[in-house]
């Protein structure tokens, strides 16, 4: 749990007035999914799976969201190629998926792919935008270990941030009995921002005073900013108390990979549901009261604002 002390309570989260602009899509057949508010780009689901030739199969392998600053025309996260090729923008996956008696790497891609089946929902309008894409973990037979229902729904975001990203993953097994497992580094939730951040410059924000990532487990929130052409974005990812707990934290690469670890079982037939949530901001980090604002309107609760740690990789190098 985070420290709360000289902490106070926040109100609930309400938007702000005149805020709201229409959420529509653009299905660019095979490839991917445009997500737009008030006709401007904020989001891209890749969901293309070609393998005509070994570039194209690593380029598509798995899909995951791509996200646009706020001008709705630079891409801001990490697509196929740079520095861990497996990196890519909004992703999921664990490196040690184990089934059957044996252990598949879904986060590498390794012997298997995960290949978007169709999408199950597609709304929009005035308040949110809503996919549901459903998602084949394959094995190397191309039969499915397990069946994900991943949906992302997108809202208007207070000043600083300008968009909410509200990720559920809901996992089923419909083989046989699944453990999700890895490490920090290499499963779970994950955001990577665009390859060309300029890496002395990443700053971190845990949820907490003196948090120690090796031991600090469940954290509500941990942010990141990132520094593009010279401009900042900022990042915080929001735990649901009904994920699993134990939760590990990965957030400390100068690179900027960071997200959340959850290992679990499925029983054979069960599902599995991970909840999370994205508030992209333009700039610094916002402030932890603004945060917890936004989080305790995610989770249904009304903790307090708490203290927080920062790393500067400015200041470790």
């Amino acid at each position: 749990m985070y420290k709360t002390t000289g902490c106070m309570m926040v109100a609930a989260f309400t938007a702000v007035a005149g805020m709201a602009q229409d959420f529509t899509f653009h299905d660019a057949q095979g490839k991917y999914l445009d997500v737009l508010q008030g006709g401007k780009k904020i989001a891209r689901y890749m969901y293309a799976y070609d393998t005509k030739d070994k570039t194209t199969s690593q380029e598509t392998y798995k899909p995951y969201l791509h996200l646009f600053a706020e001008d709705g025309t630079l891409l801001i996260t990490k697509g196929p190629g740079g520095d861990f090729t497996h990196h890519r923008g909004i992703f999921i996956g664990w490196n040690k998926l184990g089934f059957d008696g044996k252990v598949y790497d879904r986060w590498h891609m390794k012997g298997g792919e995960q290949i978007h089946q169709k999408f199950e929902k597609t709304e929009g309008g005035k308040d949110s935008g809503v996919f549901t894409s459903i998602v084949n973990w394959n094995d190397s037979e191309k039969q499915a270990i397990v069946v994900e229902k991943r949906t992302m729904k997108f809202q208007p975001a207070e000043k600083p941030g300008y968009v909410l990203i509200d990720f559920t993953s809901e996992i089923q097994a419909p083989r046989g009995d699944v453990v999700l497992d890895g490490d920090p580094e290499h499963a779970g939730i994950q955001y990577r921002p665009a390859n060309e951040v300029d890496r002395a410059k990443t700053v971190y924000t845990y949820c907490g005073e003196k948090v120690d990532l090796k031991k600090d487990k469940d954290l509500a929130w941990i942010g990141e900013t990132y520094t593009l052409s010279n401009k900042q974005y900022s990042v915080v990812m929001m735990n649901h108390p009904e994920n699993p707990k134990g939760t590990r934290i990965s957030a400390y690469r100068d690179y900027g990979r960071f997200g959340m670890f959850p290992k679990t079982e499925i029983a054979k037939g069960a599902t599995k549901t991970f909840r999370y949530r994205f508030l992209i901001a333009t700039g610094g980090m916002p402030e932890a009261s603004f945060i917890q604002k936004v989080c305790n309107a995610f989770t249904g609760q009304q903790n307090l604002v708490p203290g927080v740690t920062v790393v500067s990789m400015q200041e470790k190098k």
